[in-house]
């Protein structure tokens, strides 16, 4: 399986603006620029992008371990938060919260970083990943 994402840039870095399209037109020609990477502008930045897949990732691969284990999922949420410091992501950390029925909190846990050591955007990452997760 093979995805792609296509990004556009106009002009210099401060000034200039672009805009990214995903294959499957979720992203259509979404705007990012510097202001939205490192101000308060309107658009997307690739760390915001980084943060969804990781999320998204994260979550359908505890899914699967939890699933495989009998267990009913109601909800999974995972808010995924990049942490960007002098050019270097330093960090992934992924806020987990769940409904799911008859599972302990020891083997949530257990699952938690069994997905947080497997997903393949985890994988793929070379920084510190952490979590913090609970069932509510």
């Amino acid at each position: 399986m093979k995805r792609n994402a296509t990004a556009v840039w106009n002009g210099d870095v401060k000034t200039g603006n672009g805009k990214i399209s995903t294959q499957s037109k979720t992203l259509d020609n979404a705007q990012y620029s510097f202001k939205t990477r490192f101000e308060d502008g309107v658009g997307t930045n690739p760390e915001e992008l980084v943060a969804a897949a990781h999320a998204g990732c994260f979550t359908m691969q505890l899914s699967a371990f939890i699933g495989e284990e009998g267990h009913t999922i109601e909800q999974i949420q995972t808010k995924c938060e990049i942490n960007l410091v002098e050019g270097t992501i330093i960090g992934s950390h992924l806020i987990v919260e769940a409904k799911i029925d008859g599972i302990s909190n020891e083997n949530f846990q257990k699952l938690v970083t069994k997905a947080e050591e497997n997903c393949p955007i985890s994988k793929l990452y070379n920084t510190k990943i952490t979590s913090i997760a609970t069932l509510v």
